[in-house]
């Protein structure tokens, strides 16, 4: 199965805006991704931005990268985009990376496009394991309810996302905003509505289940930090920077 990884990317996040273009040794943020999702090498590799100025960087360090419209709603609808730009017929799997995630795992990317090829799933994420008892109350942080615990060899459906948690569970996990979908259900979610779930919670993945496309979930090795706030740049540049030396 051929697999196409798309990156969404944007200027104007609320909370940090600008945030695709730090830069953390030398390169931004948004690139940096882009070298990650290649290092994978599980398919072809484009950035889907609403600004030129990302485009530019993006082809600046050698990467390609479609401009999209600034109407987009979600991260999905961006991508949805840039694929119907792509025109490309032989895709059957299109991967949704983050672009403001740039120590997920690599082997993480492949197992979930592995665990799509081997199980013809509709669509699948990842999720880690909880650690840290404060992410259960830390609503910047999603989780995923599963129907059975994860393991390296499961992937089961997800029951139900969520921003906050009262009670702690085996089978709650820390969502990974990673996404592969099969290529006609990325054609499907994208013709539903946003569903009124979705937007009091503000996570597409809702529109989803409310539309009844199962989710699967695959275990992740590690719960890389995503790029949120001021803090969370400071953080993850003193990791990449120290990793580099």
């Amino acid at each position: 199965m051929k697999t196409l990884v798309l990156i969404p990317s944007r200027l104007s996040a609320s909370r940090l805006p600008g945030k695709p273009l730090l830069k953390i040794n030398g390169l931004s943020i948004i690139s940096h991704v882009y070298k990650k999702a290649q290092e994978a090498n599980i398919g072809e590799v484009f950035v889907a931005a609403e600004d030129q100025e990302i485009v530019d960087d993006v082809r600046k360090n050698g990467g390609e990268a479609i401009l999209t419209s600034n109407s987009n709603k979600t991260g999905t609808d961006r991508i949805y985009e840039a694929f119907l730009k792509l025109g490309r017929t032989d895709i059957e799997l299109v991967m949704n990376l983050q672009g403001d995630e740039p120590l997920m795992n690599l082997e993480d990317i492949q197992n979930l496009n592995n665990k799509m090829i081997k199980t013809k799933r509709d669509l699948g994420t990842l999720a880690a394991k909880i650690n840290d008892k404060t992410f259960f109350k830390n609503q910047d942080i999603v989780k995923v309810i599963t129907e059975e615990s994860l393991d390296d060899s499961e992937f089961p459906q997800a029951l139900n996302f969520m921003r906050e948690i009262d009670k702690e569970s085996n089978q709650v996990y820390h969502h990974l905003g990673i996404y592969c979908y099969n290529a006609e259900i990325l054609r499907r979610f994208i013709s539903f509505k946003q569903s009124q779930n979705e937007i009091k919670n503000r996570l597409e993945q809702l529109r989803a289940l409310d539309n009844n496309i199962k989710i699967n979930v695959a275990l992740a090795k590690s719960s890389p930090i995503g790029v949120d706030t001021q803090e969370d740049f400071m953080a993850i540049k003193k990791i990449m920077e120290y990793k580099s030396r």
